[in-house]
C-alpha cells in the first residue's frame, strides 16, 4: 500500500518548503518528472507515478539518451504527487538540503506488467516530456540499487541533456534559484494594505507560491498590468509600457497600426513576476503569443460576458453550449473562471496561423453560437445588444488585445483569481469565487491544465 510516513518523517515542515503531501487517487495519465538537485552530492531525482505518490531514484549522473550508457538509480522513499510542482532551496539541517530545479515533466506509459511494490527484475516504459522521450529500461540490480536505460527507437534526443541547465518551468538556473531564497523577502512597504483584509506581502507570497503553474502563461509574451500603488482605494491603471529595468523583464519596441514604434515588454522568469509585484502591479494580462513568434497567436481565447441580470445556470449553460460546439470542430479546450462575473474557455492552437486567422476563427464560432441559439448569445460587443444575453467576447483575439492571466488575481473587492478548474467543476464554481487562499489549497490538486501546452 502507497504511504508517505518515510517521507513524512524524514522532514520538518515548519523549515521547508516542500509539500507535506498525502496520497491520492492517481489520474489516468500518469504522470513523472525530474528534478535536479544540488545537495550535498549533485543528482536528479526522477519520479514516477503510480498508486497516488511518486516513486523516486535518486541519479548521480542523470538521465542519458546514449543507449550503451547505464545510469545507476538509486530508489528513496516514496514522494507526494504535489512534489512534481516543487522547486527551491531546501535549507540548511533539513534532510536533502539544497537547490532543486524542476528539470522535465510530462506523462510516462509503461509497456511492460509492473507490480505495485516495485519488486520486479526489469520494466519497460515510455516516457512523454519535454526533455526526456521515448522508450527506456530500468533494471534492478540488488536491494534500493536500479540501472536507467534509454533503448533504441526513433527519438532524437540532445546529444549531453545535462548541459540543459534551466527549468523546464519558471527558466531559471541553479543558481538563480538558490540566490532567489535570500532576495524574495526584499519587499518594499510588505504590510501596505491592498484590501481592508490583504497586504502587499499576501499578494507576494501568492504569487511566488502559484508560479511555479501560472509562468508558462506568461513568460516570454508581451504583457500589460493593473497597478495599484496605493491599493483599491487608489489609483489604479493600466500600464504595458516599460518604465524601470528590471531583474527578469526585457523590452521589445513594436510597430502598431500607425507604423509608429513603441515599446512594450514581457517577463523571461520569476524575479521579472515578483519584481513587478514589487512595483505594485497586481494583475497581470498576457498577450496569446509568444515574443519568439509574435505574429502567430497560440492560444484563442472566449470570454463569457453575461448580462449582469442574467441568472448563473444560464452562464453555465452558456459554457456549456461553447464547448460543445469547440468539441464539435475537435477543438480541445480549458476552463477557467474570470475573477469577475463570466467564465473564460481557452483553446491552444496547435496549428500555426496568424493573428487576423485567428481572429477569424474565433468570430465564426461565436457567430454560429449567435445564429444557432439567436435568443441566448450575441456576438456583438454593444451593452444594448446584450439584453438577457451572453456576449461572446471573441475579439480579444486581436494583435495587441491581451487577457488576464491563468492564476491572475484580480483588483477587485476580496482579490478573486482568475483560476484554471476542472470541466467537472463548472456547476460547483461561480466566476468569482476562488479567493487566494483556495487558489494556494487547489495546487495539491492535479492541475486540470497540465497538458495545456503538451
Amino acid at each position: 500500500m502507497a504511504s508517505l510516513k518515510k517521507y513524512q518523517t524524514k522532514r520538518n515542515f515548519k523549515n521547508t518548503k516542500e509539500p507535506k503531501g498525502k496520497v491520492v487517487k492517481s489520474s489516468y495519465q500518469l504522470r513523472f518528472c525530474v528534478q535536479h538537485h544540488l545537495a550535498r552530492k549533485d543528482h536528479y531525482d526522477f519520479r514516477l507515478e503510480w498508486n497516488g505518490t511518486l516513486k523516486s531514484w535518486a541519479i548521480p549522473k542523470g538521465p542519458s539518451y546514449n543507449t550503451l550508457d547505464r545510469r545507476l538509480a538509486i530508489m528513496v522513499e516514496d514522494h507526494p504527487l504535489s512534489y512534481r510542482n516543487f522547486e527551491g532551496t531546501i535549507p540548511n539541517g533539513e534532510y536533502g538540503a539544497g537547490t532543486v530545479m524542476l528539470w522535465d515533466e510530462g506523462t510516462w506509459l509503461p509497456t511492460t506488467k509492473i507490480n505495485n511494490s516495485f519488486n520486479m527484475s526489469s520494466f519497460k516504459f515510455i516516457l512523454k516530456g519535454k526533455r526526456l522521450k521515448g522508450l527506456w529500461t530500468m533494471i534492478h540490480l540488488e536491494d534500493n540499487n536500479w540501472l536507467l536505460i534509454k533503448e533504441k527507437d526513433d527519438t532524437k534526443g540532445f546529444k549531453n541533456i545535462n548541459r540543459i541547465n534551466k527549468s523546464i518551468k519558471t527558466n531559471r538556473t541553479m543558481t538563480d534559484i538558490s540566490k532567489a531564497s535570500a532576495s524574495m523577502p526584499k519587499l518594499t512597504n510588505p504590510m501596505k494594505k491592498i484590501t481592508s483584509k490583504y497586504t502587499k506581502k499576501d499578494i507576494f507570497n501568492y504569487y511566488e507560491k502559484v508560479s511555479i503553474r501560472m509562468l508558462p502563461f506568461i513568460l516570454n509574451r508581451l504583457i500589460s498590468v493593473i497597478r495599484a500603488p496605493e491599493g483599491l482605494k487608489g489609483e489604479i491603471f493600466f500600464k504595458k509600457h516599460l518604465e524601470n529595468n528590471h531583474k527578469g523583464i526585457k523590452k521589445i519596441n513594436l510597430s502598431l497600426e500607425n507604423n509608429k514604434l513603441t515599446d512594450y515588454y514581457y517577463i523571461t522568469n520569476i524575479y521579472g513576476l515578483l519584481s513587478e509585484v514589487q512595483m505594485n502591479s497586481f494583475e497581470f494580462h498576457p498577450w496569446s503569443s509568444t515574443i519568439n513568434n509574435l505574429e502567430h497567436p497560440d492560444i484563442l481565447i472566449f470570454d463569457l460576458d453575461p448580462d449582469e441580470k442574467l441568472e448563473i445556470n444560464k452562464l453555465r449553460e452558456g459554457v456549456k453550449d461553447l464547448k460543445s460546439i469547440l468539441d464539435s470542430l475537435n477543438l480541445k479546450s480549458y476552463l477557467k473562471t474570470s475573477g469577475g462575473k463570466g467564465y473564460h474557455v481557452l483553446v491552444p492552437l496547435k496549428t500555426k496561423m496568424t493573428w487576423a486567422k485567428a481572429r477569424q476563427t474565433a468570430k465564426n464560432i461565436a457567430t454560429l453560437m449567435e445564429e444557432k441559439w439567436p435568443t441566448k448569445y450575441t456576438s456583438n460587443i454593444r451593452k444594448d445588444k446584450r439584453k438577457g444575453k451572453i456576449f461572446i467576447d471573441w475579439i480579444r483575439n486581436t494583435r495587441t488585445s491581451t487577457s488576464v492571466a491563468p492564476y491572475s488575481i484580480r483588483l477587485r473587492k476580496n482579490l478573486p483569481v482568475s483560476m484554471p478548474i476542472k470541466w467537472s467543476e463548472l456547476d460547483k464554481i461561480k466566476p468569482n469565487e476562488i479567493t487566494m487562499e483556495k487558489a494556494i489549497k487547489r495546487l495539491n490538486r492535479i492541475d486540470p491544465w497540465e497538458d495545456f501546452f503538451a
